[in-house]
């Protein structure tokens, strides 16, 4: 019932340059690349389940689950699964997690080894726990507005962020602050179209369900009801995230994904949640109306488009399948279908950040960088405040995968100091 096509070694490292513009640190890529199914079977033996992406990265093609853009498997739960997981396993291997525990600084000897972290509890308690080693994990700056709008620049103080309000760059800052060397794209970041009306901050119990990544079997407008990118240029896993950029860039930092009831049923499950803003209508002019987009300048682009669309081409959405536009200044490449079967639909998103591409600098077993270029003894980094790996854009599923491959070989290198 499943067709998954063979993704190799080459095939992911290829992907990975091709999308950061042959930006990403070489070795940090073929870190990733070759470590990448070896790190998902230890985790596997560490009691984390996996699940093939049915609902999201695969299509029904002639009876059979096609998956689409060389993702195929997510935990068991998605996110919170996740989460629940790994806390199981660290219970089983006796960690102690504690919460309402904020770090503030390092704490260094005379040499500037780290010898522990000094964290502030919920009380206002100031405590130091001693370490061997120290390993941060603790996410980047995309949910401090401050930072956002230094390193990234206009507009992105009005983002909204994906997840948790408390990845602030407290780790990058701490490390930075005894000497650690800033690396990667700071003016970078992962992105998505997230729904209009979301809150500022992710709301658990929607989870990722805010997102809208249907957009190839549409089209995206901005309020004048112009197009600005083209909506099949590649498969959604390396487009959605430069998208979600594109989308703070318009007037309102506002975009609508238009589709018609020939591809509806084929969206993804978040176009279907409670918590969605869209509107319905028979006629494109209704549509626009509801929406508050510029009827004329809708209807000449839904017009010109329908027109456009290389109708000799069969239709397929599990693989680049070349049914483009022919004669627009900006092209439609791939899944091109004329808007003309009613109700048509459509979705009002923003831009959602999800993580930040600058961090620090790390050697391939872990070690943080100081800026003279040596390992600052005791330190340790893996996952998003490490930088280096994503410019520009990032093929989807590879920040969680970086997180684990990294986080494996950070706590192992860890493991081995403290010994």
């Amino acid at each position: 019932m499943m067709d998954v096509p063979l993704y190799s070694e080459d095939a992911y490292y290829d992907d990975l340059m091709r999308v950061t513009e042959d930006l990403a640190d070489a070795d940090m890529a073929l870190t990733l690349v070759r470590e990448s199914q070896p790190t998902m079977t230890w985790m596997k033996a560490q009691g984390i389940r996996w699940i093939p992406m049915f609902g999201r990265q695969a299509y029904k093609v002639g009876g059979k689950f096609t998956f689409f853009g060389n993702l195929v498997l997510e935990a068991v739960g998605g996110g919170p699964g996740l989460i629940d997981m790994e806390y199981e396993c660290a219970k089983k291997a006796g960690i102690d997690v504690r919460f309402e525990a904020k770090a503030e600084r390092l704490v260094t000897d005379a040499r500037n080894r780290v010898t522990g972290v000094r964290i502030r509890t919920a009380d206002g308690t100031t405590e130091d726990i001693a370490a061997t080693a120290v390993v941060l994990a603790s996410g980047g700056f995309e949910a401090n507005v401050e930072m956002r709008t230094r390193y990234l620049g206009p507009n992105w103080d009005l983002a909204r962020v994906r997840g948790t309000p408390y990845n602030t760059g407290d780790g990058i800052r701490m490390a930075i602050d005894i000497g650690a060397q800033a690396w990667g794209h700071w003016s970078g970041c992962h992105a998505v179209q997230w729904d209009y009306n979301a809150p500022w901050h992710g709301d658990r119990k929607v989870g990722d369900n805010f997102q809208k990544h249907s957009y190839p079997l549409g089209i995206i407008v901005n309020i004048h009801g112009d197009r600005f990118v083209d909506e099949g240029a590649d498969m959604r896993n390396y487009t959605y995230v430069k998208y979600g950029r594109e989308v703070i860039k318009q007037p309102r930092r506002a975009a609508f994904q238009v589709f018609d009831q020939k591809v509806i049923e084929m969206c993804r499950e978040e176009y279907r949640i409670r918590e969605v803003t869209k509107a319905e209508a028979n006629t494109i002019e209704e549509l626009a109306k509801k929406l508050e987009i510029d009827v004329a300048g809708l209807v000449k682009t839904v017009k010109d488009f329908n027109a456009a669309v290389m109708a000799d081409k069969a239709f397929n959405p599990a693989v680049k399948d070349g049914r483009g536009t022919k004669g627009l200044a900006l092209p439609k490449s791939n899944w091109a279908n004329a808007l003309d079967t009613p109700p048509y639909y459509g979705f009002a998103v923003t831009t959602g950040i999800t993580f930040t591409f600058g961090g620090l600098h790390i050697t391939p077993a872990g070690e943080v960088l100081d800026n003279e270029g040596r390992a600052i003894r005791g330190l340790y980094a893996a996952g998003e405040l490490v930088g280096g790996l994503f410019y520009n854009n990032y093929p989807g599923g590879a920040g969680l995968m970086a997180g684990s491959v990294f986080g494996r070989i950070a706590g192992r290198s860890a493991a081995q100091a403290a010994k």
